[in-house]
């Protein structure tokens, strides 16, 4: 079954992102970075969540994020949804940290449940089928809208979101050009989707 081994994100300054990484979020080997220079401007294309499983977990982590360095794009509220906000980390990428509980069950913790990439598709279901036919299985589906697919043995989630939906849904502009700066590790790889994610062989 296809899965995602890690996401590495390509940075200015590797050294200072995963010192961010590191007391932000303490995630491990499924994040990496790398060095790079290639232009962005504006949004990416995709986003990193965080899912958890109450709402003082969801501040604990807004709050370490902001303490290492990133910047508040959509403060922390409730929705009907549940509890979650979205932050930009140093390197420009935008991360929500979002539980549907509405209520705490315990003590705050940084506890992490899922770790989801969500990336913009220009056409939902031909990114989909794009994957299918590259061995993944869906999960979960919305017709145009929203698509997630069942990675079991994976540390990351893949799932796929309409580009302008996905940038509403983070609080920025959905205009962008130039490099995605994210790379997918995956033993599917190598290919580069519909919208240009490029996914590589673990390299270890």
């Amino acid at each position: 079954m296809a899965s995602i081994a890690s996401v590495t994100l390509e940075v200015a300054d590797p050294t200072a992102a995963e010192h961010f990484y590191a007391a932000a979020f303490g995630l491990g080997p499924e994040l990496r970075v790398r060095a790079s220079e290639a232009p962005t401007t504006g949004f990416r294309g995709f986003t990193l969540s965080l899912t958890v499983s109450q709402p003082s977990t969801v501040d604990s982590l807004v709050d370490s994020a902001l303490a290492a360095g990133a910047s508040s794009v959509k403060p922390v509220k409730k929705s009907f949804w549940g509890y979650g906000g979205v932050v930009q980390a140093p390197d420009g990428t935008l991360w929500k940290i979002a539980t549907s509980a509405k209520k705490d069950k315990g003590p705050a913790t940084q506890e992490i449940d899922r770790f989801v990439l969500l990336l913009g598709a220009e056409d939902v279901l031909a990114s989909k089928q794009f994957y299918v036919d590259r061995g993944f299985t869906v999960g979960k589906s919305f017709g145009r809208k929203y698509v997630e697919f069942d990675t079991p043995s994976s540390p990351v989630t893949l799932a796929l979101y309409g580009r302008r939906a996905l940038a509403k849904d983070a609080g920025v502009p959905p205009d962008g050009t130039g490099s995605h700066r994210i790379v997918l590790d995956s033993d599917n790889g190598p290919f580069s989707d519909p919208d240009g994610f490029e996914w590589e062989k673990p390299s270890h």
